[in-house]
């Protein structure tokens, strides 16, 4: 038992977290050793959930700890209006987050306090544009999920969009944080201010570019000199983020009880984290250097390595999880099955087309993804994995397929993803329970899965997902296989096939 488990169960007084109790939690609990009334702000962050809080914040807390960027703190935001919850919750805590680290040798944890105020929700958005307005804000950075960046099948900035055409209308009162925005930096041209930088923190290859994407496609629709303006001074750096963060339910409130901690929105993650920040930022930044990002000219390397080999291998395991009602990562790696399916995918099918780091090759980088995929104490669940493969399927998995039609390397392990994927969105597992909608797009693709039992191409013809895949002989064959020996047979004897090099 370590010490901190310890001492919580024999000090079992519950303390409500805020400013003025921080001094009064168990020692071997972290706390903010700077004032945190002396802080000013100068990050906006939209979409303030887990994540971002044991991630980006967490590296600005180090900052803190060590006497630096004081003048660097965070305001939260939100545009939908369920923000709201997250808003109300976090300012009763002062903005403080209790971080709950898991690791299999024993537990720690702190409380970061780099967040210091969080913006009302609004329709129109009014305070978050007054507030990206303030020359003092000099980074607006986002997490807000790899689909919600406004793009159609093809990748490009999708202008037709209901939210961007509001937008379009509606400048002044925009619906979308990007909208926002471009209201802010309007504000700020108009009143010879430079720009913020735009700092996209979402799981996206070329995020940065992706966000400049977006917000100066949306601005040239209506402002085509702000447009130029914004492409001209604004900086978008591109940007790897890691770190497995667990969603906050039930089990990760009571763990912040048995601290010690009354915690309205604790936040669980391992022991890793990783940033890889492209050097470009228009008005300064932290020096997140000196509490362990990699700064660099080149994100790209690092971004593929981690996106095709982690966010790629957690829709390998989060689907066929979902089938076979495997609760969480760390249960499909401990299925011998399962596991070896991962790891022949990822060896014959996405290591081929990963290029190596400084000091890191990708088998290197897969065998710490196992270990870090198996720790039984980051509960992680397969259906937080498998929300939204309309985004994550596109972004993560589809990139590898396209790489190795054109080498015409084999495709049959991705194909089998992708089969795995069609069976789950029937919306039923194996032993017959339900898979409860977890997709935007949920009901087209019940509809979808169902009538791929027959026509296997009816999937791959989802162009808005797969584009031209669905055309490529090469895959549709061996897709039309594995989803017929799944639908006949089960999925496990597709694993058993695949496994034993029995392919199309």
């Amino acid at each position: 038992m370590d010490e901190l488990t310890s001492l919580s169960r024999r000090e079992r007084t519950l303390m409500k977290l805020t400013n003025e109790t921080l001094a009064d939690l168990p020692d071997p609990i972290s706390v903010p050793n700077y004032d945190r009334a002396a802080l000013s702000p100068g990050i906006v962050h939209i979409g303030l959930g887990n994540f971002h809080r044991g991630h980006q914040a967490w590296y600005l807390h180090r900052l803190m700890q060590q006497g630096q960027a004081h003048d660097w703190a965070i305001i939260g935001a939100g545009v939908r209006p369920g923000d709201t919850v997250m808003r109300e919750k976090l300012l009763a805590q002062d903005c403080l987050t209790t971080l709950i680290e898991l690791d299999p040798s024993g537990t720690s944890a702190e409380v970061i306090g780099s967040m210091i105020d969080f913006l009302p929700v609004q329709e129109g958005n009014q305070a978050l544009i007054a507030a990206m307005s303030d020359p003092g804000i000099r980074i607006v950075s986002l997490t807000v999920t790899e689909g919600g960046y406004y793009r159609d099948g093809r990748g490009a900035f999708d202008a037709n969009h209901p939210d961007i055409q509001h937008d379009v209308a509606h400048p002044d009162r925009p619906r979308t944080a990007f909208g926002a925005m471009i209201a802010a930096l309007r504000a700020r041209r108009d009143a010879g201010r430079r720009p913020f930088t735009g700092q996209c923190c979402d799981n996206l290859q070329d995020n940065g570019t992706i966000l400049r994407q977006t917000v100066v496609g949306l601005a040239r629709l209506s402002d085509p000199d702000l447009a130029n303006w914004i492409e001209t001074e604004g900086r978008f750096p591109n940007a790897m983020v890691d770190c497995i963060v667990p969603a906050t339910g039930a089990a990760e409130l009571a763990l912040a009880r048995n601290l010690g901690i009354d915690d309205a929105v604790p936040v669980t993650h391992e022991n890793y984290r990783q940033w890889v920040i492209e050097d470009a930022f228009c008005d300064g930044r932290p020096p997140w250097e000196e509490v362990g990002a990699t700064i660099t000219n080149d994100v790209h390397p690092y971004e593929s390595m981690k996106i095709r080999i982690l966010n790629a291998g957690h829709q390998v395991l989060a689907n066929i999880g979902e089938i076979l009602g495997l609760a969480t990562i760390s249960d499909c790696m401990g299925d011998p099955q399962v596991a070896q399916f991962f790891r022949k995918v990822q060896v014959d099918a996405i290591l081929p087309y990963v290029d190596a780091v400084p000091d890191l090759t990708p088998e290197a980088y897969l065998a710490l993804i196992e270990s870090r995929f198996a720790n039984p104490k980051i509960h992680d669940t397969t259906r937080r994995v498998a929300f939204d493969g309309t985004s994550r399927h596109p972004g993560f998995v589809l990139p590898v397929l396209r790489d190795a039609l054109a080498a015409g390397g084999d495709v049959n392990g991705l194909a089998l993803v992708e089969a795995l994927w069609a069976r789950m969105c029937a919306g039923v597992r194996e032993d017959g329970s339900e898979i409860a909608a977890n997709d935007p797009h949920w009901t087209a693709l019940v509809t979808t899965a169902q009538a791929a039992r027959s026509d296997p191409g009816a999937w791959l013809n989802q162009v808005q997902f797969y584009g031209d895949l669905g055309a490529q002989p090469t895959l549709l064959g061996a897709f039309a296989h594995w989803l017929d020996l799944i639908w006949a047979k089960g999925s496990r004897t597709a694993l058993d096939a695949y496994l034993a090099g029995r392919g199309p």
